[in-house]
């Protein structure tokens, strides 16, 4: 078995030299057994040249060598920079193609969330709030859950799996401590054990390579299912803030490689640098300012005590020093949100270019799980989605009526407020009260009815939101005092740290 002589494989050595032996690496892997391979693909410089790199391998490998399936699975959240997701559903549509006609077993997946775990599901519909770094609700529903529940069918189906990944040691220094821990616990040469996958394996076969390298790679060896890696460098070059990737002369010299490509509603970052610079850059490109708008409001918390309720998902009040720490979206928040976002829909479809004018921001099933969680969870029962969509779009929902034993009028919805004397919290309570008992009504058995009175009337029994915080402070207060006498309202877990 060979291996890497160096931790910089360009050093003292022709490309050439590289590829053949890392090639050879690959064949003697993919025959070695009959695990099959699981690729992950981003589209990116790294996943491309590794596709390359087990590509170029499997041709020089004989027909009847070429058993075992490659899976190459690319996992689009529904929010990628959409430059980006154009490019990546072209190139899976490319690789298909090209592995048919090669007569290679390479199979390309295009994984997505379920439509429960979407972005605009839970910000819109379940009301979290945007993403940050202390609740990054975001990662694990979006991009892990589906590329994980693919490689665990893989496993069911054979017993094991080898991921072969385009991760890096250059990428960053919390990157390489991680690999070098895996590195200690290799079964076999080169393969890592996958801490979150049992029966798993992971191969880095450019571990070592850094960004220059990845690029010199790319730029001289053309792309094997004929997706121009030339176009790729383009693409790369408009998302950095010079739009330039100078020639690389010494260690001093920038790359453009470091362009980072992701969601664009993503918050965990204080600006999106890569979208910024495309509309910068090319005036073709001008047609996403509504999006990168969007994405900036997003990240305003300075509208935070207007936006988010007092009280965490589950209706409680938590504290954090003397201040509650703010809950989901509000009802009125999430529904302008909605709005902004069909608007943005709307005015990219108006000036985008032709290959992205269907573009679809939130897709109709989302929308009908939204429609769902706040009529049926959130009892939000005046039904308002269609009007929005309507309002917004200029079109007809297209979905169904739903049931009028759920569902109040606009009269009915104007008189509950006028009752309340649009006092919002018992209005929504009283609301609440009223979607739980017409739930209740036409269940043989109502077990649970009073349960769910209950919990409306907790979540609504203060004032306000200072009648709330004086509360928890005293039951603070109550439970400091005499722990074994108070419990506080069984609020041991929350939705997100503070």
């Amino acid at each position: 078995m060979s291996t890497p002589k160096s931790s910089a494989p360009f050093q003292d050595r022709s490309l050439a030299e590289v590829i053949e032996e890392l090639t050879e690496e690959i064949r003697e892997l993919y025959v070695a057994d009959e695990v099959p391979w699981v690729v992950g693909y981003s589209g990116g410089k790294d996943s491309t040249a590794v596709l390359q790199l087990v590509w170029l391998a499997l041709k020089d490998l004989p027909a009847e060598q070429r058993t075992k399936p490659v899976h190459v699975i690319s996992t689009d959240t529904l929010v990628e920079n959409p430059v980006v997701a154009a490019w990546v559903s072209q190139s899976l549509d490319t690789m298909h193609t090209a592995a048919q006609t090669q007569q290679l077993p390479i199979e390309p997946h295009k994984l997505t969330p379920a439509i429960k775990d979407t972005f605009w599901v839970n910000l819109i519909g379940r009301g979290y709030p945007a993403p940050r770094p202390k609740f990054r609700w975001c990662t694990e529903r979006l991009k892990i859950k589906p590329s994980n529940a693919f490689i665990r069918r893989v496993v069911r189906r054979h017993g094991e799996a080898i991921l072969v990944l385009g991760i890096r040691k250059a990428e960053s220094q919390a990157r390489a401590r991680a690999m070098a821990r895996h590195e200690k616990k290799r079964v076999r040469d080169r393969l890592s054990p996958n801490g979150n996958l049992p029966n798993s394996l992971v191969y880095s076969p450019i571990e070592a390579w850094s960004t220059d390298e990845v690029w010199t790679f790319l730029m001289q060896h053309p792309n094997p299912w004929g997706h121009q890696n030339k176009d790729l460098l383009t693409m790369y070059q408009g998302a950095s803030d010079d739009s330039e990737c100078p020639l690389v002369v010494d260690d001093t010299t920038p790359s453009c490689g470091d362009s980072r490509f992701g969601c664009w509603t993503c918050t965990l970052v204080e600006q999106d640098k890569s979208m910024t610079a495309m509309i910068r850059n090319d005036e073709e490109k001008q047609w996403m300012r509504p999006l990168l708008k969007l994405r900036n409001e997003l990240d305003d918390v300075s509208k935070e005590s207007q936006t988010r309720d007092f009280r965490r998902m589950n209706g409680k009040v938590q504290l954090f020093g003397e201040r509650p720490i703010p809950g989901p979206y509000k009802q009125s928040a999430r529904e302008d949100w909605l709005r902004k976002l069909l608007d943005a829909q709307a005015q990219v479809r108006r000036k985008a270019p032709e290959h992205v004018s269907n573009i679809e921001l939130i897709s109709m099933p989302e929308l009908h799980e939204i429609r769902r969680i706040w009529v049926f969870d959130k009892h939000e029962v005046e039904d308002s989605l269609p009007q929005i969509y309507e309002e917004t779009t200029g079109e007809k929902f297209p979905g169904l009526p739903l049931d009028e034993q759920v569902v109040l009028g606009a009269e009915e919805i104007g008189l509950l407020k006028e009752a309340c004397d649009d006092d919002p919290i018992h209005f929504s309570m009283t609301r609440e009260l009223l979607a739980v008992e017409r739930q209740y009504r036409t269940m043989s058995r109502r077990a649970g009815l009073f349960e769910a009175l209950e919990k409306a009337v907790k979540k609504g029994y203060y004032e306000d939101a200072d009648d709330a915080l004086q509360f928890a402070k005293k039951l603070e207060e109550l439970r400091d005092s005499d722990p074994t006498q108070m419990k506080l309202d069984e609020e041991t877990t929350t939705d997100a740290p503070a």
